[in-house]
């Protein structure tokens, strides 16, 4: 019989928290509301087509993206060779690596002026367009995120499988496919229908990929047409109509995601092949591998190339850079801090009820984010800080953070829940037992064995809010901007050079977190033991 530690305070605190910020976010909902019909006349956004065009989109990215992620996961699991703790590591990095950096690679390489246009025109005289722009640059930008992070995450189930259903297996002489439809399959089918619900969202509520990629209107999606009706047209009527249709969508996947397993972002090494298959199969994983590597690999290489050069002294000698830098730092750090505070009272909670209907209702408000549309819910806050009197100007900072930080929530509550969760039903009653109070498990049980998933929390916030553009997109100013806001406007100023060096300091800082922060706290909770 399951028993848990008797924790009212933490279970109170998570119920207050939840309610905190479904009563937040519903105030944002209510002041654009309020706004909307104060001031704004009819208007003409063609919903049915936005919303169409986003859940093709959506759709599209999440059926190629499991896709690609299956095919690449069986491959690493299969394969040895040297470097392959380095690959399956590079293709965790997609969870952080910033959507617009990737767009920008993509440009780069298969923009007018990229790297492909460029050889045909030298070697061949003729120019191939810009594949880059429209559906198949979204498409390509999304599955280039996604799959690799489909990847990480069912190699991890692959690496789970038993020995001794694999050594069964090995015993019984099955081939490359036997294995995979009564072995494998059996181990990825659960993880698939939450790890598709992410995707969905993620492809539905992005903007920076849209919006650089995007080509027009007829590819633009909800999310992008929200920036444009607030930003260029100030028109909140159709802003509050896309917005409630988005809320709409997303709030049924959240619905079903919240109630299916979580899915873990604490990505250990891999465990190395204990099962290589040969022949025909060994060549096409070693083919999936190549093409999927080059694949992900290649627009960042161009982002690197690109932005470590001419362009880059420019940008670093300029004052506005190192404002921007040092904006980022400071709400990167904040959010992420704060991002800890709220996942940790919401996974602790979650983990002292046994209540599944509780449990579920707990989880509901780390997905707010992905149903409220980021450019939606900054219009909100400052609609709020106008009507309180305080100057918008003053409130923007505050703004981003707690934008941050909801957009880094769903990812914080699925690295820290799980293991709060077993810690308090695997030592429920070592710890009931031992009379140790809700402060005293905190910190003589759960964070001793928490530090690398601490590590992996803080890296993932710093990381979203180092690459965020949609929350600071609405309201940033000459005085007050982060290093993606003036990525966007160098590129909306054909300035290439200074949008490349920008994007190449993006990526190396993101990179340098993912990799350095969950050691440094694995090592300071190993002293802590």
């Amino acid at each position: 019989m399951l028993t848990l530690p008797h924790r009212p305070i933490r279970i109170a605190v998570a119920i207050t928290l939840a309610v905190a910020i479904t009563a937040l976010i519903a105030l944002v909902l209510w002041s654009i509301l309020t706004a909307a019909s104060g001031g704004a006349t009819g208007s003409r956004i063609d919903i049915p087509h936005l919303l169409r065009m986003t859940s093709i989109q959506a759709g599209l990215t999440t059926v190629l993206s499991i896709t690609v992620g299956i095919a690449l996961a069986w491959a690493l699991n299969r394969l040895r060779f040297p470097g392959r703790d380095l690959v399956v590591g590079l293709f965790a990095s997609a969870i952080v690596t910033p959507g617009m950096v990737v767009a920008f690679g993509l440009l780069s390489i298969w923009g007018r002026n990229g790297w492909i246009n460029q050889a045909s025109e030298a070697w061949f005289g003729i120019s191939i367009g810009s594949p880059a722009y429209g559906l198949s640059g979204i498409l390509l930008a999304h599955v280039v995120l996604d799959g690799a992070l489909a990847a990480r995450i069912m190699l991890a189930r692959l690496d789970a499988i038993p020995t001794g259903r694999l050594k069964t297996g090995q015993s019984l002489g099955l081939s490359a496919f036997q294995r995979f439809a009564i072995i494998d399959w059996p181990a990825l089918r659960g993880t698939i229908p939450g790890l598709a619900a992410i995707i969905f969202l993620l492809a539905f509520t992005s903007f920076p990929i849209v919006l650089l990629l995007g080509g027009g209107p007829a590819n633009q999606t909800l999310e992008v047409a929200i920036y444009a009706a607030v930003r260029q047209d100030f028109d909140l009527a159709g802003a509050v109509l896309l917005a409630a249709t988005q809320i709409a969508v997303c709030s049924l996947v959240i619905l079903a995601a919240s109630a299916l397993a979580p899915i873990p972002t604490n990505f250990g090494a891999s465990t190395p092949p204990r099962w290589r298959d040969r022949g025909p199969a060994r060549s096409l994983q070693a083919l999936v591998l190549l093409g999927c590597t080059i694949g992900f690999l290649l627009p960042l290489t161009a982002v690197l190339v690109d932005g470590v050069g001419a362009g880059m002294g420019r940008v670093v000698a300029q004052p506005a850079f190192w404002w921007a830098a040092a904006s980022s730092l400071v709400i990167g750090t904040t959010s992420a801090l704060l991002t800890l505070l709220l996942a940790l009272a919401l996974a602790l909670g979650r983990g002292a009820t046994g209540s599944g209907t509780l449990r579920t209702l707990l989880g509901m408000p780390a997905f707010a984010y992905l149903a409220v549309p980021a450019v939606v819910l900054s219009l909100g806050f400052f609609l709020l800080v106008r009507t309180l009197g305080i100057a918008p100007s003053t409130a923007a900072p505050f703004v981003v953070i707690l934008g941050n930080s909801l957009l880094a929530l769903p990812f914080a509550m699925a690295t820290l829940g799980p293991p709060l969760e077993a810690i308090a039903r695997t030592r429920g009653k070592l710890i009931r037992s031992l009379g140790l109070s809700g402060w005293r498990q905190f910190a003589l049980v759960e964070y001793p064995l928490l530090g690398r998933d601490i590590g992996v929390m803080l890296a993932l916030a710093f990381c979203f809010s180092l690459g965020d553009l949609g929350v600071i997109a609405l309201f940033g100013t000459q005085d007050f901007q982060t290093l993606p806001l003036m990525m966007f406007r160098a590129l909306g100023s054909y300035r290439n050079n200074d949008a490349a060096a920008i994007a190449a300091i993006l990526l190396i800082g993101t990179i340098a977190a993912f990799v350095g922060l969950p050691k440094l706290f694995e090592r300071i909770a190993d002293a802590a033991r």
